[in-house]
């Protein structure tokens, strides 16, 4: 049994009409997106402005992101290969 023309081409554009709306929904993400990025960089602008260090506030940021145990055992292994150089 095969699809008539008239339910193939129903098929075709609910399944075009689902496809457009995961695009635009994807598009409206992205300009989501970039409006965040553009307000974190606001953010770090007017940091950088009070005299903060927007270099290791990042740093900072990212640690925060992160396990406690895995930034102890990279801070163990960095203090080892310090001392190993003297430094």
């Amino acid at each position: 049994m095969s699809d008539s023309p008239e339910t193939a081409d129903a098929t075709y554009r609910v399944t075009a009409d689902e496809l457009r709306q995961f695009i635009e929904r994807f598009e409206r993400l992205e300009a989501e997106k970039k409006d965040i990025a553009d307000q974190q960089k606001e953010v770090l602008a007017e940091a950088k402005a009070r005299g903060y260090d927007v270099k290791v506030m990042r740093k900072v940021i990212a640690l925060r992101k992160r396990d406690a145990s895995d930034i102890a055992e990279e801070e163990a292994v960095l203090a080892m290969y310090r001392e190993a150089l003297g430094m």
